[in-house]
């Protein structure tokens, strides 16, 4: 579980709604945000030593009030505040009103204090700004000149993009190493669309996939949605252990394998070549689609060559320009063996019938025209700026990194624990993200947190959120309750 975390403690009310109160608090003060998950249903039952009804009502009551929103699929969500920006749920009776004051309700596993008065974002793993904005400027300036082409944007496209645009995201794929025609490559509205496009094209309901024990937390949403048997598989600090690949392929018959080997999310690693090899073999010989996530490659100047690079007829890769370049842009590029471009192209057709192709037009118009080479150099010059930064400030400490990467993976030293540290963190006035948001299926958690470097607003900010995070590991869990 990530962030806000509640403690059970003595009260007259049921249980359910002490647990409903607790987060009418933390919503209110400022402890949780909009937007912000609640821990699943189970995870938090077992945390709280109840049934997962009572954490079923709980949260049914947070959404009567308005405080919560519940995605189908998915999970359950902190509403955005009202109009007027207050945050008082719609009940006679609130929380923060009750007689019998802190004894009665359920506490932070921090003591109680003010919320701080701003938040520093390490949690979000987002690109730092460059001349991304000037750019789009001038190029819808330029589109704007253009009354025929936007005459014609505005029409049906082919579901896989026009062809201009598929060729340039065979362009843009080219430059991780991934040389194919622009017939196997698809547009679609960024890197989840194309994934959930793939899996649905690839897999069936109960099918098994694999994905690294640790892993971007898109695929556990996707697996929720379509049935999918999720499966974690052992990784090391270099990645997935092949051993492991070949142990779970005998036990479970998978259909795919969905990996990021390349400065992996969230550990930063990246798969040797020897490791590649064994993987690609291993998926050959038990029939394995392997379909890679190349998002975070785009970053490297030389990357390494793809795992599907030796898999034709088993590989699919998934990439998009939102770490990159700018998440708003929301266009992604899927490149597939022949025989399943047809059925990937079928359920883009269903799912949205097309990308938008102004979208895709403008993409397509800055990788062409090398724009896209100067955002990215750019970009890498912001992530070296600010891993010189967290250098200086966590040299105390161990952690890890790619020099190429956009955050840090950064494990706790005993005594800490994942939960309590997040707390601690935002109390603070510092958001990250603890190791249970990325686990795959019902693997332990290790008690890690992952920095994004890209969060923070300037390199000011950066320093003095890893300054805060600094002196919360120099405090220990002990010193926040001897103040």
């Amino acid at each position: 579980m990530n962030g806000w975390l509640p403690t059970l403690s003595r009260t007259s009310d049921p249980k359910y709604r002490a647990i409903a109160d607790a987060y009418a608090q933390a919503i209110n003060g400022g402890q949780m945000l909009p937007g912000e998950k609640l821990p699943a249903h189970r995870l938090l039952a077992k945390k709280l030593n109840v049934t997962t009804g009572t954490i079923s009502r709980a949260y049914a009551e947070l959404e009567r009030c308005g405080m919560v929103v519940a995605r189908v699929g998915d999970g359950t969500y902190v509403a955005e505040p009202d109009a007027d920006g207050t945050r008082q749920p719609r009940r006679a009776r609130p929380a923060l009103e009750r007689a019998g004051g802190a004894e009665g309700v359920l506490a932070a596993t921090a003591p109680a204090a003010p919320p701080p008065a701003r938040l520093i974002d390490l949690g979000q793993n987002v690109p730092m700004p460059t001349d991304e904005a000037a750019l789009l400027t001038q190029t819808l300036r330029e589109l704007a000149a253009d009354e025929r082409l936007c005459g014609e944007l505005l029409l049906y496209q082919p579901e896989g993009g026009r062809r201009l645009h598929r060729e340039a995201g065979a362009r843009w794929l080219a430059r991780m190493g991934c040389a194919v025609p622009a017939e196997r490559v698809l547009v679609t509205q960024g890197a989840q669309h194309g994934l959930a496009c793939v899996l649905r094209a690839v897999l069936r309901p109960g099918d098994t996939i694999f994905a690294e024990a640790l892993s971007y937390p898109g695929i556990v949403a996707l697996a929720r949605q379509l049935r999918l048997n999720l499966v974690g598989i052992e990784i090391d600090d270099e990645g997935i252990v092949p051993a492991a690949l070949e142990r779970a392929c005998g036990l479970l018959a998978p259909r795919a394998l969905f990996c990021v080997p390349t400065l992996h999310n969230p550990t930063t690693a990246t798969l040797s070549e020897a490791r590649r090899a064994a993987i690609a073999e291993i998926a050959v010989r038990h029939n394995l689609v392997v379909i890679e996530d190349l998002v975070p490659a785009a970053l490297l100047d030389a990357p390494p060559v793809p795992l599907t690079a030796r898999l034709p007829e088993h590989g699919i890769v998934i990439s998009s320009l939102s770490k990159a370049v700018a998440p708003g842009l929301r266009i992604g590029y899927v490149q597939a063996p022949q025989d399943w471009v047809g059925k990937i192209l079928a359920v883009i057709r269903s799912d949205c019938w097309m990308t938008a192709p102004l979208s895709a037009e403008i993409a397509a118009r800055w990788i062409v025209g090398g724009e896209i080479e100067r955002l990215i150099a750019q970009q890498r010059v912001q992530v070296a700026q600010r891993q010189a930064i967290a250098a200086e400030v966590l040299a105390d400490w161990s952690w890890r990194t790619d020099p190429a990467s956009p955050h840090l993976w950064l494990p706790l030293a005993e005594p800490w624990r994942a939960a309590e540290f997040s707390s601690a963190l935002r109390q603070a006035g510092v958001l990250a993200k603890t190791a249970d948001s990325f686990v795959i299926g019902r693997g332990s958690a290790p008690h890690a947190v992952r920095l994004s470097l890209g969060g923070a607003r300037s390199d000011e900010a950066l320093r003095e959120g890893l300054e805060l995070l600094a002196r919360t590991l120099r405090t220990g869990p002990e010193g926040l309750y001897s103040a």
